[in-house]
């Protein structure tokens, strides 16, 4: 078989022997008549076989000139080193060696016969390029250093992977071009160098086969398993979101394996509260804790005993136990938990060590094993090297997750939306270069001017009445359950006191079927905490009213102490729907900033309110055009409707029917708006702008001029404007949605009462059309709608 088959390459592997035999005529020379003789042994050997010299790719050879070959090796392969040395001669970027000690070959049987070896870090997609560049180097002087360092992974007898290094000695090798090889000019050399990875360019300037490669390449070998396990750990270590990773621990356990030399060792983590002086489980894909077993957080009393504790969270080092069972057994009855959860586990060795760094503890590592014995006190000392790298991870960990909590709470509690990010970002750039500049560092006023708002809301109706009337009711029942059991106890035990209570009870009663008040809930529930509750008190020693005050008490929601029935039922749907209606707007505002970027804001009150605003400042780019803000408007209105046809679908799902109203605000001027820091939420600024905020608070509010009507009505949508400009254009907008029978054809034109300050708003309000269902094709009224609900 030939060498060169099923490989490409510029260059022609040859076995050869030429350089070694050229250095054994000088030895042959020489005055040391031991020398001299060896060297003419060698050379009496290659004498016959002018293959050798002149080299070959045929593998037979190998098998045939084996023993010259070892004799013209011996002094390269000294049988005195052969078992300590691991040594190999090969061709490069070829797995073909013929020569190698005793001790390399020792290492690859106890890998196993289907073991196969690889150069781990050697590409195969640049072996061309590289010997590209051993070429360059050897035949035209360019000195690339080009030099990696190159292994091979093995594993022992144990399963455990060994990683050894390998160096190359090529004294005795020779590169030669043939008649296909290309000159290679100062201009191709300039080329190639910035064209490492464009292998089109490399097989042009060097084609296949173009040079002899003559001679053979000493690998010598050197067992670099606890570096490389370093190394290892640093990389795997290096990296965001490691604790998402599947194989993140799969690779750890690896690396531990490697360093420690064994094969079922596992490692894991556990997280130190200094707050509450407990352990706790640190959170990612595969990462256990065997101190913490089955537990979520522990507290560390309980979880070591006094010396392990002292020595973990006060010392600072590490300990071990090296034989489980021999100390659990010895320690029953006594406090050795640590020890217990190990045993119960099934470990049976198990090393512990603190990841600390100047402030103290802030976790700890535990290494466990099946096997007795192999975790100790003093392999346990090869952590000192790598526990630099654990803390360093531990502490950037640290600082990430304050700062995604930090990004959380952003997110979260302020309205620094993704729109305007840019500017916020730009600011503390300028405030981080002020501060290392030593200048006195501000935060500056963050604000956009000429941005066009957009304000609507879908507002329950009849909210207040609803909560009222639910009110109305839960008191009504505490009071009609208590009064059952004055009267029970005036029957019992005939005490002017309980008729005075039942009075007051029945004039509570026809308060609140005649005129209730906003007090009358304060009153009411005061009535029940300071005169009825110490009266149940007394009364339930009396075994005729146990079950009574009994089945009362089971009516009292335990959180706020009252009968909270109707209210909690109304509270819910008031959160069901805040809910349900912002997640719909917040994923069609997705939508929406794809078309074009724009602020956005929304607030759950009685319903969901939002605020948006389009301009040039925000997009930071010079793009925006008024399409985009008419664009917006029109998708506002009909993001309004599909809110509302969401509500009427989803209103059956409450625990109480209400009926909600949309209303959209125009605001025909642009105008600037400014980041309160205090609010941490933006606002207009200026006087005339200020009019814009007054009108958003107070609209949905208002009356028709000249009657007792709102301008907000159920089953409608109300676009409150005050230029002619704006009514044309929504009344295109309406014309529009009409067309896709989303509004109906009922459009009114109010004009409104009077605002503080504002005069001259007006209003087109239309009808919305509803489907049943998302996939109903057919669409109704409001009053349609209730027809068909009811039915």
């Amino acid at each position: 078989m030939d060498i060169n088959d099923s490989i490409e390459s510029p260059m022609m592997l040859k076995v050869g022997f030429n350089k070694i035999l050229e250095h054994y005529e000088k030895l042959a020379e020489s005055e040391d008549e031991f020398l001299s003789a060896k060297a003419k042994r060698v050379l009496k050997t290659a004498k016959p076989y002018p293959e050798l010299r002149d080299g070959f790719s045929d593998t037979k050879i190998l098998k045939d000139r084996e023993k010259e070959i070892s004799i013209i090796l011996q002094d390269s392969f000294a049988p005195v080193l052969t078992r300590n040395e691991i040594k190999t001669a090969s061709v490069p970027f070829h797995d073909l060696i013929f020569n190698s000690s005793e001790r390399f070959k020792n290492i690859i049987k106890t890998a196993g016969d289907d073991f196969e070896l690889n150069i781990k870090n050697m590409p195969d997609d640049h072996r061309y390029i590289i010997a590209c560049t051993v070429i360059l180097n050897f035949c035209y002087g360019y000195n690339l250093n080009f030099k990696r360092p190159f292994y091979y992974e093995i594993p022992d007898v144990n399963g455990v992977n060994r990683f050894y290094k390998i160096t190359y000695n090529a004294d005795f090798c020779e590169i030669l071009p043939t008649e296909k090889a290309k000159k290679i000019t100062e201009e191709d050399y300039k080329l190639l160098l910035d064209n490492f990875e464009n292998l089109d360019i490399w097989k042009e300037k060097f084609p296949p086969n173009s040079y002899i490669f003559k001679g053979f390449v000493i690998s010598n070998i050197f067992d670099v398993t606890e570096d490389q396990s370093i190394s290892n750990i640093k990389s795997n270590l290096i990296g965001e979101d490691k604790r998402k990773d599947e194989n993140f621990m799969h690779e750890f356990h690896d690396v531990f394996r490697s360093l420690l030399g064994i094969n079922d060792l596992q490692v894991g983590f556990s997280i130190y509260n200094e707050e509450e002086n407990v352990f706790e489980r640190v959170y990612g894909v595969g990462i256990n804790s065997y101190l913490l077993g089955d537990a979520e957080r522990l507290e560390c009393n309980s979880s070591l005993c006094k010396w392990s504790y002292n020595r973990l969270i006060k010392e600072n080092k590490y300990f071990s136990i090296s034989d489980v069972d021999g100390v659990y057994e010895k320690a029953k009855g006594g406090f050795a938990p640590q020890v217990e959860v190990l045993h119960k586990q099934g470990f049976k060795s198990a090393i512990f060590a603190p990841i600390a760094n100047d402030d103290g503890l802030m976790g700890v590592m535990e290494i466990v094993s099946n096997t007795p014995r192999v975790l100790n006190s003093i392999n346990a000392n090869k952590l000192i090297d790598i526990m630099p790298f654990i803390v360093s991870a531990v502490e950037r960990s640290k600082k990430d997750e304050e700062n995604l909590i930090e990004a959380i709470i952003q997110k979260e509690c302020t309205s620094i939306h993704s729109s305007v990010h840019w500017r916020f970002a730009k600011e503390a750039k300028n405030y981080i270069r002020d501060e290392m500049e030593g200048k006195d560092a501000s935060f500056k006023k963050i604000a956009f001017d000429n941005v066009y708002p957009l304000y609507g809301q879908i507002d329950i109706k009849g909210s207040s009445e609803a909560r009222n009337s639910a009110t109305r009711e839960d008191l009504g029942l505490q009071l009609k359950a208590a009064k059952r059991i004055l009267r029970s106890a005036l029957d019992i035990e005939a005490i002017p006191i309980y008729e005075q209570f039942i009075y007051q009870i029945d004039e509570f009663q026809k308060g609140l079927n005649e005129n209730f008040q906003v007090d009358s809930e304060q009153q009411i529930s005061s009535f029940f905490k300071e005169d009825i509750e110490p009266l149940l008190q007394h009364l339930n020693s009396i075994p005729e009213l146990k079950l009574d005050i009994e089945n009362y008490y089971t009516s009292i929601d335990d959180k706020v102490n009252v009968l909270y029935k109707h209210r909690k039922d109304y509270d819910e749907t008031i959160a069901k729907i805040n809910v349900e209606m912002a997640a719909l707007l917040d994923k069609k505002q997705e939508e929406a900033q794809q078309m074009y970027p724009h602020y956005f804001e929304r607030f759950k009150t009685d319903g969901v309110e939002h605020n948006m605003y389009i301009g040039e400042s925000i997009t930071k780019e010079e793009s925006f055009n008024k399409i985009y803000l008419y664009n917006l408007r029109l998708w506002q209105l009909q993001v309004m409707c599909e809110m509302e046809n969401a509500y009427y679908q989803m209103q059956s799902d409450f625990p109480v029917a209400l009926d909600v109203a949309s209303m959209v605000l125009v605001f025909n001027q642009p105008l600037s708006i400014s980041f309160r820091m205090d609010e941490k939420q933006f606002d207009v600024d200026g006087t005339y702008n200020a009019r814009y905020e007054i009108v958003k608070k107070r609209v949905d509010k208002a009356y028709i001029k000249g009657t007792t009507e709102r301008v907000t009505q159920k089953g409608k949508i109300s676009i409150v404007y005050s230029q002619k400009q704006d009514e044309i254009e929504y009344l295109s907008y309406i014309k529009f949605l009409q067309s896709k029978n989303y509004l109906d054809d009922d459009i009114e034109i109010v004009e409104l009462q009077d605002l503080q300050a504002v005069t001259g708003l007006k209003a087109i309000r239309v009808s919305v059309l509803y489907h049943k269902h998302e996939d109903d094709k057919a669409f109704y009224t409001y009053d349609d709608l209730m027809k068909e609900i009811k039915a």
